[in-house]
């Protein structure tokens, strides 16, 4: 984006919002410790500030990109043009409606802003199930959502009633469950849909039990996944009646390694970031990944990372999300 216009962008969102900044390093706001600048950054933190800002860029024709907790993000080395939105401290909520007599379930609204982790923590404290399943699971909730993040059996779609969020035109909009299109890992939204809000159904359980199925979870994650290096979580779907780490294993992949970027040996769908990796390094082991697993498997891995930015400056663009290269299917 050209200073001339940035700076005036700038002007106009400052009149909306109370936080907006320009060219903000995007490796500090991602678990994977990677990403180049924003041209605009921006932290609504009401509703009304959210609506203004889409109403804004809309106006103006430019990009909007929302920025969760950072997890399952690779951004650019270049970086992200236009106006990335990270829901500020007024989406940071969760609010607890009375249960009925008999305590079959209870309902909750959660901002979206709020951590996936501290939810959880939440509800099991409260003596209520049905997120246990996510204890460890970074990012926050409104992330969670639109990937309908999940692990051990469990995903968020089970216990989602319906979401509250902003629409291209700046609308509030209210979206039931079965509105949402929920699949593996997926949701039907549009991209441009920002969601603020969301409201879960849970169910009590006795705390012995509750308890134990947290330590479970933890006890799964600590065992199976890799701590200490800056990671993005898993990195590819499991495709169908397979595990994609398993395949990634099986081709002799763990260790493997492009620049500062690793492909685990704990876990063989997790890449960690060893010190320093840039993004344009982790897209090349992924494409590694898959070139390698086809060839040993004849299986396409789908990634789950998402590849955001302005990849045309940095080494190569995002092709490799949904397609297979002409060694691939």
């Amino acid at each position: 984006m050209q200073a001339e216009r940035k700076n005036r962008l700038l002007r106009l969102l400052s009149d909306q919002v109370c936080q907006v900044r320009r060219d903000v390093i995007l490796a500090r706001y991602t678990s994977f410790r990677i990403g180049g600048p924003a041209d605009i950054f921006v932290e609504p933190h009401s509703l009304a500030e959210l609506q203004a800002v889409v109403g804004l860029v809309r106006t103006e024709g430019l990009p909007l990109f929302i920025l969760g907790g950072g997890s399952n993000l690779l951004v650019s080395d270049a970086g992200i043009r236009g106006v990335v939105v990270k829901l500020g401290k007024g989406f940071n909520y969760s609010r607890w409606s009375e249960s009925g007599a008999d305590r079959t379930e209870r309902r909750v609204r959660v901002g979206a802003g709020r951590s996936l982790g501290r939810f959880v923590r939440e509800a099991v404290a409260k003596g209520y199930a049905g997120v246990t399943f996510a204890e460890g699971i970074p990012g926050s909730v409104g992330g969670g959502l639109l990937m309908n993040a999940g692990a051990f059996g469990g995903e968020l779609s089970q216990v989602v009633e319906m979401i509250r969020g902003v629409d291209r035109a700046a609308r509030v909009v209210c979206l039931s469950a079965e509105q949402l299109g929920f699949g593996y890992r997926r949701t039907a939204l549009p991209s441009d849909f920002i969601v603020a809000e969301i409201g879960f159904r849970l169910y009590p359980q006795e705390p012995a039990r509750l308890g134990s199925a947290m330590r479970r979870a933890q006890t799964r994650r600590h065992t199976s996944q890799p701590h200490g290096s800056p990671n993005a979580g898993s990195v590819f779907k499991n495709p169908p009646g397979a595990y994609a780490g398993r395949l990634i294993e099986l081709a002799g992949l763990k260790g493997a390694r492009c620049g500062k970027a690793r492909v685990s040996e704990q876990h063989a769908n997790f890449i960690l970031n060893t010190g320093g990796a840039r993004a344009a390094e982790v897209k090349r082991l992924m494409e590694h990944v898959q070139r390698t697993v086809w060839a040993a498997h004849q299986v396409w891995l789908e990634p789950e990372l998402r590849l955001v930015g302005d990849w045309e400056q940095g080494r190569g663009g995002p092709g490799l999300a949904a397609h297979a290269s002409e060694e691939g299917p």
